[in-house]
C-alpha cells in the first residue's frame, strides 16, 4: 500500500462501541492511577508542605519518597488516600472517555473544524463532565496524602482523619458539603487545559507514529512513548495550576482567596521555582500515568472489540 493510500485509510472512521470505550476507559484510568499513586503522593506533599521547616527532607523527589516511606510506611504513607482516589477514578474516567468519544465523533461528522482542535475541545468537555465525580475524590485524596497516618508524629499537616468514611462525615459536618468542592475552580483551571492538551497531543503523536509505521497498530514501546510524551508535556505546562490547586485544597485557613491572587502570591514570595514546585514528580507521574492508562485503554478496547 502506498503512503498516500494508507494516509487516506487512516482518516476513515473505525469507531469502537461506546460501551467498550466506557469499560476500557474506566479500567485504564483506575490501573494507571493505582500504579503511579506513590508519585502523586510525593508531588502533593512537596507542593503542600511548608518547605521552610522540612526543606531538606522534601527537597528532591528521591528525598521526599525516602522520608515518607521511612517515617510513615507504604500503606499509611505513600498510599494514604488510595481508597478515596479509587472511588473517583474508575467512574470519572468512564465519564471522561464516554464524553470525549461522543463529542469527538459528533464534531468530526458535523463540523469542518481542524482535527487537533476537535480533540482539544473534546478533551476539555470530557474533563468538565467527569469533574463532578473526581473533584470530591481529589479533595479527600489530597488531604489524606498531605496528612499521612492518623496521629502522624513525623509530619503535621493540620488534618487528622481516621479513615475515608469518618473524613467524609467530618468535612461535611464541620465545613459543609461545599468543602468537598474546595478548589473546584482551581482544579478545573488545571485539569481542563491538561486534558485538552493531553489528548490533542496524544491523537496527533499517535497518528504520526501510525504514519511512520504504515500501520494502524503501532508497537508497544511506541504506544508507551506516545502516551508518555502527551501526558508529560501537558503535565509540565500546567504545573503552576497544579500547585495552586493543591495549596487551595489543603489550606487550613482562607489565606488563598483566588487562583490568580494565589499564583501571584506564590511568585512574589517563592519565585518561579515555587510555581513549579513538584514539577519533576508531576512530569514523571503524568507521563507514566498517561502512558499506562492509554496503553491499557487501547489494549482493553482491542480485547473487547475482538471478543
Amino acid at each position: 500500500m502506498g503512503e498516500s493510500s494508507f494516509i487516506a485509510e487512516l482518516h476513515e472512521t473505525h469507531d469502537p462501541v461506546l460501551g467498550h470505550v466506557l469499560a476500557a476507559g474506566g479500567l485504564g484510568g483506575a490501573l494507571g492511577d493505582s500504579l503511579m499513586y506513590p508519585l502523586d503522593t510525593v508531588k502533593t506533599r512537596q507542593q503542600g508542605a511548608d518547605l521552610r521547616s522540612v526543606y531538606q527532607q522534601y527537597r528532591t523527589m528521591a528525598q521526599a519518597t525516602r522520608t515518607i516511606y521511612t517515617q510513615e510506611g507504604l500503606r499509611f504513607g505513600l498510599y494514604r488516600g488510595y481508597a478515596a482516589m479509587l472511588a473517583g477514578s474508575f467512574p470519572s474516567t468512564m465519564m471522561f472517555f464516554g464524553t470525549y468519544e461522543t463529542i469527538k465523533r459528533s464534531m468530526r461528522d458535523r463540523t469542518s473544524l481542524n482535527e487537533t482542535l476537535v480533540h482539544f475541545i473534546s478533551g476539555f468537555l470530557g474533563d468538565l463532565a467527569s469533574s463532578i465525580v473526581y473533584v470530591p475524590s481529589e479533595v479527600l485524596k489530597t488531604r489524606f496524602q498531605l496528612q499521612g497516618p492518623y496521629n502522624n508524629k513525623s509530619y503535621h499537616s493540620g488534618y487528622n482523619y481516621k479513615g475515608l468514611t469518618s473524613a467524609f462525615r467530618d468535612i461535611v459536618a464541620k465545613e459543609g458539603w461545599s468543602a468537598l468542592f474546595h478548589g473546584y475552580k482551581a482544579t478545573m483551571l488545571r485539569d481542563l487545559p491538561f486534558s485538552a492538551l493531553q489528548f490533542a497531543f496524544y491523537e496527533q503523536f499517535r497518528k504520526t507514529a501510525q504514519q511512520q509505521a504504515h500501520s494502524r497498530t503501532i508497537s508497544l514501546p511506541m504506544e508507551l512513548f506516545v502516551g508518555a510524551a502527551a501526558g508529560g508535556a501537558a503535565g509540565v505546562l500546567t504545573t503552576p495550576l497544579d500547585v495552586i490547586k493543591t495549596r487551595i485544597q489543603t489550606q487550613t485557613s482562607e489565606e488563598i482567596r483566588g487562583t490568580l491572587a494565589g499564583l501571584r502570591a506564590i511568585f512574589v514570595h517563592e519565585g518561579a521555582l515555587g510555581l513549579f514546585s513538584g514539577v519533576v514528580p508531576r512530569f514523571v507521574w503524568t507521563s507514566a500515568q498517561s502512558s499506562i492508562m492509554l496503553v491499557l485503554y487501547q489494549a482493553a478496547l482491542r480485547v473487547l472489540e475482538n471478543a
